[in-house]
């Protein structure tokens, strides 16, 4: 009976990735897993970040485990800037 009553109180959390609202239920998600909560999903040539208020944004690597939490706020860059030639 306790283990019923655990999955139906499933905790939520609210994030962003590219300034769109997501409500997930793991707490915790891979950057690949991330990557695929958009549509369409993050490419390869994009890299995932975490937005660290008055901080430096943390790259995500597609293997790494980040803790779920209400107000993490992601978003993508271009993998690789090719300067003019």
């Amino acid at each position: 009976m306790e283990d019923k009553k655990k999955e139906q109180h499933e905790t939520k959390f609210e994030i962003q990735i590219d300034r769109k609202h997501f409500t997930v239920t793991e707490k915790q998600l891979t950057g690949s897993q991330l990557r695929a909560l958009p549509s369409p999903p993050i490419g390869p040539d994009r890299d995932l970040f975490e937005a660290v208020p008055g901080g430096t944004d943390r790259k995500i690597s597609d293997a790494e485990v980040v803790e779920m939490r209400n107000g993490l706020r992601f978003f993508s860059a271009p993998a690789q800037i090719n300067p003019g030639l």
